[in-house]
């Protein structure tokens, strides 16, 4: 080899060492870097029921536009939530009812797999009521109070004929919840543990709508209505009624041989997580640690979607322009200032 080839070879093979080092230190340098920076997905598991998509929505849009992850929603029942979250699937389901799925969350958090982070909000309330108006009368529509002393269950059999049943006019009427619902069956007992099953027939409305037209329906005409509703809905957003006093609700009492002799308990609504989302996005955790809608805000949202015929994402954000000093609190002033902007858009 001459001289000249030499020196081009020495060169050439110089050159690619440089270039080959510089491409290592590249790669050991930045790629780390970008790895570390991309943000997981999290997944909230999305019930079908108003309530939980609301406050999805309300979560999921502040984990992507205020911090920056990618959110999928993924359709399931409560219990094939809990599941998911015990395999690792989803990350969050933000209504789990305390009582009504004590053993599924049992389940989940013996597991070791999942935790609950926060309340999404206070408390399920049901329990029977009528119009208000039905107690202390409404001047501006012209309706005289009916049943100024009811205040209690136990006050019900002095009143039955103003709640008479057309289709058994010896008893009054009451109007329970929907079949299939275990409430249909706690209505049944309590009637008999009051003694009231002598004074009133009870009736089960085939659905939810049936039941809701049937106190709408009497309330817009000023009329008697007595029955089993509960809370958050849009319906006691629109109405104003007041709950009967009930004994206070005691365990001894709230069993199928005792008859449920007492109010019903507040099912407390939880947040609950994968353990893993501390790891992936522990500010999401820090979120929903502090995550929190009441019952009054969350009629409001439902009546607005009834109202306005729009779907619980719509709601969601109406709630978020609207409520700002709410969710606010959630996150930091520079998270909120995101959030904000892209509500705007």
């Amino acid at each position: 080899m001459d001289k000249k080839n030499s020196f081009f070879a020495k060169t050439l093979a110089i050159t690619t060492a440089f270039l080959i080092s510089m491409f290592a230190f590249v790669v050991c340098s930045v790629g780390p870097a970008q790895a570390s920076s991309k943000k997981q997905t999290v997944f909230f598991g999305y019930g079908g029921w108003d309530t939980i998509q609301i406050m999805v929505h309300v979560a999921a849009f502040i984990t992507e536009h205020g911090y920056g992850y990618p959110v999928t929603t993924e359709m399931a029942s409560n219990v094939a939530v809990l599941s998911a979250i015990q395999r690792g699937d989803i990350d969050v389901h933000m209504e789990v009812a305390e009582r009504s799925l004590k053993e599924p969350l049992k389940k989940l958090l013996d597991s070791g797999r999942g935790e609950t982070v926060g309340v999404s909000y206070p408390g399920t309330w049901q329990g029977w009521l009528v119009p208000t108006y039905m107690i202390k009368g409404d001047p501006k529509r012209g309706i005289k109070a009916m049943t100024p002393d009811l205040k209690s269950v136990f006050d019900l059999p002095k009143y039955w004929n103003l709640f008479k049943d057309p289709e058994v006019p010896t008893k009054g009427r009451f109007y329970s919840c929907i079949p299939g619902w275990q409430c249909e069956k706690t209505n049944q007992h309590k009637m008999k543990a009051y003694g009231l099953d002598k004074y009133y027939n009870v009736v089960t409305p085939g659905s939810d709508a049936a039941l809701s037209a049937s106190l709408v329906g009497a309330f817009e005409k000023g009329k008697p209505w007595f029955g089993y509703y509960w809370s958050p809905t849009w319906v006691l957003a629109k109405v104003d009624m007041t709950p009967l006093q009930e004994p206070s609700f005691d365990a001894k009492l709230w069993t199928k041989e005792a008859n449920y002799a007492c109010e019903f308990p507040l099912d407390k609504n939880l947040i609950v997580t994968n353990v893993s989302l501390r790891d992936k996005a522990p500010e999401i955790v820090d979120l929903l640690v502090k995550f929190n809608m009441t019952v009054a805000q969350l009629n409001d949202a439902l009546l607005y979607m009834m109202h306005n015929k729009v779907d619980t994402k719509n709601a969601a954000i109406r709630f978020m322009n609207t409520d700002k000093a709410a969710w606010s609190q959630w996150v930091p002033a520079d998270i909120a200032a995101k959030v904000d902007k892209a509500l705007s858009k």
